[in-house]
């Protein structure tokens, strides 16, 4: 069966009532199943999950979407997570026996009538680019929603659909097509955010680190903690367990320790070989949070 799966991230974790609102645009379509609901206040981000048969999600996405334009006004917004929109980003992914060609269609079919409905500027990145150098994520958000109104003049970062007009409540939105992604993120014992961020840029990829990461350090000031939160894009090729040991190696040299680590969203089966939720200390783990379980 193909089944393509959607991850909105939103800029919205502080209000629970809204983000269930958000996701309840989801019951008008039967055939699509929501999986997953993460809010953090401090990132200000709230991560759906949701999967269906391919022909039913483009519809579903824009039903979502579309409420969260409704409710997040950008102006309003802070938060330690980086953003450039209301709806931040919408990747597509494909599971079962659907090809990143469905994914593709999916989400620039999603894109184009996302753009055009609702007058977002739009991006799309990944396996769904039409120019190489929007194909990162990180090069299509840097300098945050902030940024956008500036870089929306460069005739190289024009949107890809949607009007090239700055929204000042919405901002943009970036589409794309992905494997499965994982969103993993690592507390300190510690609220020493110059040390997150050393550990940081010690292990991503574009500072010479382990393949395939990408990590920020972040404040969780309503905690006192630091963060080192990540995005493993292959976890075939760097693996969970072997970014939190890596983590941990880096922050002893410092007399730190990991208190904890959490998935933002789902976890692939195949990704916890070798290792268990105890020994990477992942804070409420069940075997909901495994993808597989799903479908």
């Amino acid at each position: 069966m193909k089944i393509i799966e959607c991850v909105p991230n939103i800029s919205e974790g502080w209000s629970k009532k809204k983000v269930l609102e958000i996701a309840g645009a989801l019951n008008a379509f039967p055939g699509v199943k929501l999986l997953d609901i993460c809010m953090d206040r401090d990132h200000h981000r709230g991560v759906l999950t949701f999967i269906g048969p391919p022909d039913a999600m483009q519809e579903a996405a824009l039903a979502v979407c579309g409420r969260a334009l409704e409710s997040i006004d950008m102006r309003e917004h802070t938060g330690a997570h980086p953003r450039i929109g209301a709806v931040d980003v919408v990747p597509f992914v494909p599971l079962g026996e659907a090809t990143m060609r469905d994914a593709v269609r999916v989400a620039q079919g999603f894109g184009r009538a996302y753009g055009e409905s609702n007058r977002i500027p739009v991006y799309f990145y990944g396996e769904a680019a039409r120019v190489p150098w929007k194909r990162e994520l990180s090069d299509i958000r840097r300098g945050g929603y902030e940024a956008l109104r500036e870089r929306m003049s460069d005739p190289r970062w024009m949107p890809d659909a949607g009007p090239a007009v700055f929204h000042e409540r919405s901002g943009a939105t970036a589409v794309g097509a992905r494997i499965p992604l994982i969103a993993f993120n690592i507390n300190l014992k510690s609220g020493d955010l110059a040390l997150a961020q050393n550990i940081a840029r010690t292990i991503r990829q574009s500072g010479g680190g382990l393949p395939f990461v990408k990590a920020l350090g972040i404040p969780l000031k309503s905690r006192k903690l630091a963060q080192v939160s990540m995005n493993l894009t292959d976890y075939r090729v760097t693996s969970v367990r072997t970014v939190f040991e890596r983590v941990r190696e880096v922050a002893a040299r410092h007399g730190i320790e990991i208190l904890e680590s959490e998935l933002i969203g789902l976890i692939p089966q195949a990704a916890l070989a070798g290792t268990t939720p105890g020994d990477l200390k992942l804070r409420g783990f069940s075997d909901t949070k495994i993808l597989e379980t799903h479908f």
